[in-house]
Protein backbone atom coordinates (compact mmCIF):
# COMPACT_ATOMS: atom_id res chain seq x y z
CA UNK A 1 0.00 0.00 0.00
CA UNK A 2 1.07 3.94 -0.82
CA UNK A 3 2.01 5.72 2.65
CA UNK A 4 -0.76 5.73 3.93
CA UNK A 5 -0.32 2.82 5.86
CA UNK A 6 -2.07 -0.76 5.81
CA UNK A 7 -2.13 -0.51 9.92
CA UNK A 8 -4.15 3.36 9.92
CA UNK A 9 -6.71 1.55 7.90
CA UNK A 10 -6.72 -1.74 9.67
CA UNK A 11 -6.84 0.30 12.62
CA UNK A 12 -9.67 2.41 11.23
CA UNK A 13 -11.67 -1.02 10.25
CA UNK A 14 -11.31 -2.13 13.76
CA UNK A 15 -13.02 0.27 14.98
CA UNK A 16 -15.59 0.55 12.63
CA UNK A 17 -16.22 -2.90 12.14
CA UNK A 18 -19.17 -3.51 14.64
CA UNK A 19 -21.22 -1.02 12.51
CA UNK A 20 -20.33 -2.46 9.09
CA UNK A 21 -21.15 -6.14 10.52
CA UNK A 22 -24.20 -5.67 12.64
CA UNK A 23 -25.62 -3.31 10.11
CA UNK A 24 -29.34 -3.22 8.35
CA UNK A 25 -30.78 -1.51 6.17
CA UNK A 26 -32.03 1.07 8.15
CA UNK A 27 -29.10 1.21 10.25
CA UNK A 28 -27.23 4.03 11.30
CA UNK A 29 -24.02 4.36 9.16
CA UNK A 30 -20.88 4.50 10.57
CA UNK A 31 -18.89 8.30 10.99
CA UNK A 32 -14.97 8.78 10.43
CA UNK A 33 -13.72 12.07 10.95
CA UNK A 34 -10.63 13.66 9.25
CA UNK A 35 -8.41 15.77 10.24
CA UNK A 36 -5.96 17.62 8.51
CA UNK A 37 -4.50 20.02 6.27
CA UNK A 38 -5.83 20.90 3.13
CA UNK A 39 -4.10 20.99 -0.29
CA UNK A 40 -4.91 21.21 -3.98
CA UNK A 41 -5.19 17.92 -5.93
CA UNK A 42 -2.17 17.80 -7.44
CA UNK A 43 -0.23 18.17 -4.15
CA UNK A 44 1.45 14.70 -3.38
CA UNK A 45 -0.08 14.35 -0.43
CA UNK A 46 -3.32 14.18 -2.22
CA UNK A 47 -1.90 10.73 -3.41
CA UNK A 48 -2.66 9.46 0.31
CA UNK A 49 -6.27 10.36 1.02
CA UNK A 50 -6.88 8.68 -2.45
CA UNK A 51 -5.29 5.38 -0.86
CA UNK A 52 -7.16 6.07 2.12
CA UNK A 53 -10.24 5.96 0.14
CA UNK A 54 -9.57 3.33 -1.97
CA UNK A 55 -7.98 1.23 1.35
CA UNK A 56 -11.46 1.70 3.09
CA UNK A 57 -13.88 0.84 -0.15
CA UNK A 58 -11.23 -2.38 -0.12
CA UNK A 59 -12.43 -3.11 3.29
CA UNK A 60 -16.01 -2.41 2.18
CA UNK A 61 -16.64 0.95 3.67
CA UNK A 62 -18.14 2.95 0.77
CA UNK A 63 -17.94 6.67 1.60
CA UNK A 64 -22.00 7.84 1.14
CA UNK A 65 -22.93 4.31 1.47
CA UNK A 66 -21.79 2.32 4.27
CA UNK A 67 -19.75 5.08 6.01
CA UNK A 68 -19.93 8.67 5.99
CA UNK A 69 -16.66 10.58 6.20
CA UNK A 70 -16.54 14.21 7.51
CA UNK A 71 -13.74 15.59 6.46
CA UNK A 72 -12.61 18.85 8.17
CA UNK A 73 -9.43 20.35 6.65
CA UNK A 74 -7.44 23.58 7.26
CA UNK A 75 -4.19 24.96 6.25
CA UNK A 76 -3.16 26.87 9.45
CA UNK A 77 -3.15 24.18 12.60
CA UNK A 78 -4.50 27.37 15.28
CA UNK A 79 -7.79 26.03 13.78
CA UNK A 80 -7.34 22.47 14.70
CA UNK A 81 -8.76 22.58 17.87
CA UNK A 82 -11.94 23.89 16.81
CA UNK A 83 -12.65 21.89 13.84
CA UNK A 84 -11.91 18.74 16.26
CA UNK A 85 -14.05 19.77 19.35
CA UNK A 86 -16.65 22.39 17.89
CA UNK A 87 -17.27 19.80 15.01
CA UNK A 88 -16.00 16.74 14.74
CA UNK A 89 -16.27 15.61 18.49
CA UNK A 90 -20.13 17.39 18.33
CA UNK A 91 -20.66 15.20 15.09
CA UNK A 92 -20.00 12.07 17.56
CA UNK A 93 -17.76 10.69 14.97
CA UNK A 94 -17.39 7.07 15.67
CA UNK A 95 -13.50 7.43 14.73
CA UNK A 96 -11.24 10.02 14.27
CA UNK A 97 -8.41 10.05 11.64
CA UNK A 98 -5.44 12.69 11.57
CA UNK A 99 -2.36 12.81 9.96
CA UNK A 100 -0.20 15.13 11.79
CA UNK A 101 1.12 15.91 15.48
CA UNK A 102 -1.03 19.28 15.57
CA UNK A 103 -4.46 17.50 14.84
CA UNK A 104 -3.10 14.28 17.02
CA UNK A 105 -3.15 17.11 19.51
CA UNK A 106 -6.32 18.99 19.39
CA UNK A 107 -8.29 15.54 18.85
CA UNK A 108 -6.47 14.33 22.62
CA UNK A 109 -7.89 17.68 24.15
CA UNK A 110 -10.97 17.57 22.35
CA UNK A 111 -12.09 13.80 23.40
CA UNK A 112 -11.41 10.92 25.74
CA UNK A 113 -13.86 8.23 24.67
CA UNK A 114 -13.65 8.87 20.90
CA UNK A 115 -11.18 6.47 18.90
CA UNK A 116 -7.98 8.47 17.49
CA UNK A 117 -6.00 7.05 14.97
CA UNK A 118 -2.72 8.54 14.21
CA UNK A 119 -0.93 8.65 10.42
CA UNK A 120 2.56 9.90 10.87
CA UNK A 121 3.42 11.47 14.08
CA UNK A 122 6.66 12.27 14.68
CA UNK A 123 7.17 12.10 18.63
CA UNK A 124 3.73 10.82 20.01
CA UNK A 125 5.49 9.91 23.62
CA UNK A 126 7.43 13.41 23.62
CA UNK A 127 4.94 15.14 22.08
CA UNK A 128 2.34 13.88 25.43
CA UNK A 129 0.06 11.98 22.66
CA UNK A 130 0.47 8.91 24.15
CA UNK A 131 2.60 7.21 27.15
CA UNK A 132 4.72 5.27 25.31
CA UNK A 133 5.21 3.26 22.31
CA UNK A 134 4.64 -0.38 23.28
CA UNK A 135 1.58 0.92 25.54
CA UNK A 136 -0.10 4.06 23.97
CA UNK A 137 -2.74 3.62 26.58
CA UNK A 138 -6.01 5.82 26.30
CA UNK A 139 -7.85 6.15 23.36
CA UNK A 140 -4.88 6.85 20.60
CA UNK A 141 -3.30 4.28 17.95
CA UNK A 142 -2.13 4.44 14.49
CA UNK A 143 1.32 5.33 13.24
CA UNK A 144 4.87 7.34 14.28
CA UNK A 145 7.66 7.79 11.60
CA UNK A 146 10.30 8.40 14.01
CA UNK A 147 11.15 11.79 12.78
CA UNK A 148 12.95 12.99 15.86
CA UNK A 149 15.69 9.82 15.16
CA UNK A 150 15.66 10.17 11.79
CA UNK A 151 16.35 13.70 10.97
CA UNK A 152 19.69 13.20 12.40
CA UNK A 153 20.45 10.20 10.65
CA UNK A 154 19.06 11.70 7.35
CA UNK A 155 21.83 14.68 7.98
CA UNK A 156 24.69 11.98 8.73
CA UNK A 157 23.69 9.80 5.49
CA UNK A 158 23.84 13.09 3.30
CA UNK A 159 27.34 14.24 4.97
CA UNK A 160 28.35 10.91 3.61
CA UNK A 161 26.91 10.97 0.53
CA UNK A 162 27.66 14.38 -0.19
CA UNK A 163 31.61 14.87 2.03
CA UNK A 164 31.94 18.25 0.33
CA UNK A 165 28.43 19.52 1.63
CA UNK A 166 29.77 22.67 3.91
CA UNK A 167 25.95 24.27 4.08
CA UNK A 168 22.80 23.19 5.34
CA UNK A 169 18.95 24.92 5.27
CA UNK A 170 16.22 23.38 7.21
CA UNK A 171 12.98 24.73 6.05
CA UNK A 172 9.85 24.00 9.24
CA UNK A 173 6.67 24.87 10.24
CA UNK A 174 7.58 26.48 14.03
CA UNK A 175 3.66 26.00 14.73
CA UNK A 176 4.20 22.51 14.47
CA UNK A 177 5.33 21.33 18.42
CA UNK A 178 7.12 18.24 16.45
CA UNK A 179 9.56 20.44 15.00
CA UNK A 180 10.61 22.10 17.83
CA UNK A 181 13.29 18.63 18.50
CA UNK A 182 13.75 18.10 14.96
CA UNK A 183 15.46 21.68 14.40
CA UNK A 184 17.71 20.17 17.76
CA UNK A 185 18.64 17.16 16.47
CA UNK A 186 19.39 18.73 12.89
CA UNK A 187 21.23 21.43 14.56
CA UNK A 188 23.36 19.00 16.73
CA UNK A 189 23.86 16.70 14.01
CA UNK A 190 25.49 19.51 11.98
CA UNK A 191 27.76 20.54 14.86
CA UNK A 192 28.89 17.32 15.09
CA UNK A 193 29.52 16.82 11.24
CA UNK A 194 31.27 20.53 11.08
CA UNK A 195 28.55 21.43 8.40
CA UNK A 196 27.17 25.16 8.73
CA UNK A 197 23.33 24.88 9.48
CA UNK A 198 20.88 27.69 8.45
CA UNK A 199 16.77 27.53 9.74
CA UNK A 200 13.88 28.95 7.90
CA UNK A 201 10.58 29.31 9.46
CA UNK A 202 7.75 28.86 7.16
CA UNK A 203 4.01 28.53 8.90
CA UNK A 204 1.99 26.15 6.21
CA UNK A 205 0.86 22.74 7.00
CA UNK A 206 3.62 21.27 4.80
CA UNK A 207 6.30 18.67 6.23
CA UNK A 208 9.58 19.76 7.08
CA UNK A 209 12.06 19.68 4.71
CA UNK A 210 15.75 19.40 4.08
CA UNK A 211 17.48 21.14 1.53
CA UNK A 212 21.53 20.99 0.95
CA UNK A 213 24.38 23.41 -0.51
CA UNK A 214 27.19 22.30 -1.46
Amino acid sequence: MRPIGLAVVLAVSLTLAPLVVEAQPAAKVGRLGFLGPSFSEDDPRAENLRAFREALQNLGYVDGKTIAIEWRLADKYELYPALAADELVRLNVNVLVTPNTPGALAAKRATSTIPIVIIAVGDPVGSGIVSSLARPGGNVTGLSIFATDLYAKRLELLKEALPKTSRVALLFNPTNPVNVPLVKETQDAARKLKVQFHRWACETSMTSSVRLRR
